[in-house]
C-alpha cells in the first residue's frame, strides 16, 4: 500500500519586526522559514506521516539552512533541487487591535522562480506516492514554474496518485505577462481529487457569493441548506473533485478569531464545531494546518468524515497558538483538542 505524501512549492524566508512593530519601525528583523506547501509537510511529519518536500533552493548557506529547518521535524528533504541565486522572501507585519496584518512578497528571480519543466525527476519521486499536494501559488510565481507544476500534476495523474489542491489564490503574486489566474487555477482544479480553500477563495473561484460567516462565538448558526446548494454547483463545475473542504474564519480582532470548516464529500455536507480562539498568537499557516490535519485524518479515521473534519479544525485551531508558519502539533495534541 502506498503511504508516502509529497508536497511541492516554494520555501520562503519570512522577515518580521519583533512584537507588533510595523515594518517601518525599529532596526531589527526576525526571520523564520515557511511557505504553504512546506507548512503542510512539517505538519504531516509532526503527525507521524512519511512526507517528502520538493522545491528548488539556492546552493548557499541560506538555502541549506532552509532545508535543515524542515529536516529537523522529520520531513524528507533529500529530493530538493539546488540551483539559482537566491531564496524567495516575504515580509510580514503582525496585526494589532483593529490594524490588519500586512504581507509584502519578494520572490522575483528566486531559485524557484527560475524552475523549469524537466528539472525534477517526478516519475521517480511519485512512483510510490499516495498523495501529492500542491497549491495555486506554485503556478503564480512565473510562467516556467507554472509549466513545471502542470508537468508534476500530469505525471501524478498518470501514476494514479491522489492529488490534493489548495487554491491559495494570492492576487499580488500573479504579475508575469499573460498571467491568467482564474483560467490557470481552473485548469489545475480539473486534475485534482481533493480541494481546500478559505471562504474568500471559494467566493472568488465560484463568482457566486456564499452566506457570510460572522460568528462572534461558538453559538453561531450556519446556513447549511444554502451552503449545500452552493457546493453542489461547484461539484457540477469540477466533477473530478470528490472531496471539498472550506475553512472559515471571522477575525473579530487581531487576537480574537472564530474558526470552523465545511466538508462536502460523497454528496453530503458536514460542519465542524466553531472554535472560539480568544488569544491568537500567529494566524499564518492556519489553512496549511487544515490541509495537514485533513491528509492525516483520512488515514487515522478512514471513512468517518465527521471525525476527519473535526480533527482538521482542531489542527488549524492549535496552529493559531503557535508562532511562525509551521504547525508543530502532534497527533496526540490534536486529538485531545478535538475531543
Amino acid at each position: 500500500m502506498r503511504k508516502k505524501i509529497v508536497t511541492f512549492g516554494e520555501l520562503l524566508l519570512r522577515f518580521s519586526k519583533p512584537g507588533q512593530l510595523r515594518l517601518t519601525q525599529g532596526d531589527l528583523f526576525t526571520s523564520k522559514y515557511g511557505g504553504s506547501e512546506a507548512n503542510v509537510a512539517v505538519s504531516l511529519a509532526n503527525q507521524g506521516e512519511d512526507v517528502t518536500y520538493i522545491t528548488r533552493l539556492p546552493d548557499t548557506p541560506v538555502g541549506h539552512a532552509g532545508a535543515m529547518s524542515l529536516a529537523q521535524y522529520g520531513v524528507d528533504t533529500s529530493q530538493i533541487l539546488y540551483g539559482g541565486k537566491r531564496i524567495g522572501t516575504y515580509y510580514f507585519e503582525h496585526a494589532a487591535g483593529m490594524r490588519a496584518a500586512k504581507v509584502i512578497y519578494d520572490r522575483d528571480g528566486s531559485a524557484y522562480y527560475d524552475l523549469q519543466p524537466g528539472m525534477i525527476p517526478w516519475r521517480e519521486i511519485l512512483k510510490d506516492c499516495a498523495y501529492f499536494h500542491v497549491s495555486g501559488i506554485t503556478a503564480a510565481i512565473s510562467p516556467k514554474a507554472a509549466e513545471a507544476t502542470f508537468e508534476a500534476l500530469d505525471i501524478a495523474d498518470e501514476l494514479g496518485v491522489t492529488i490534493c489542491f489548495d487554491i491559495n489564490y494570492r492576487k499580488n503574486l500573479w504579475k508575469y505577462d499573460g498571467a491568467e489566474p482564474r483560467k490557470t487555477l481552473s485548469k489545475m482544479l480539473s486534475r485534482c481529487d481533493m480541494m481546500f480553500g478559505d471562504a474568500v477563495e471559494f467566493d472568488w473561484l465560484s463568482q457566486h457569493p456564499q452566506p457570510p460567516f460572522t460568528a462572534l462565538d461558538s453559538t453561531f448558526q450556519m446556513q447549511m441548506k444554502e451552503y449545500g446548494e452552493w457546493f453542489d454547483e461547484l461539484h457540477a463545475t469540477y466533477p473530478r473533485i470528490k472531496h471539498w473542504m472550506m475553512g472559515m474564519r471571522n477575525e473579530i480582532s487581531s487576537k480574537h478569531h472564530t474558526l470552523t470548516a465545511l466538508l462536502w464529500s460523497d454528496n453530503q455536507l458536514l460542519q465542524a464545531p466553531i472554535a472560539d480562539i480568544p488569544n491568537v498568537i500567529d494566524p499564518v499557516g492556519v489553512g496549511d494546518a487544515f490541509v495537514g490535519g485533513w491528509l492525516h485524518a483520512i488515514s487515522l479515521f478512514h471513512d468517518d468524515l465527521q471525525k476527519q473534519l473535526n480533527y482538521s479544525l482542531a489542527a488549524a485551531a492549535l496552529k493559531s497558538t503557535i508562532p511562525g508558519d509551521f504547525n508543530l502539533s502532534t497527533e496526540e495534541e490534536i486529538t485531545e483538542t478535538m475531543q
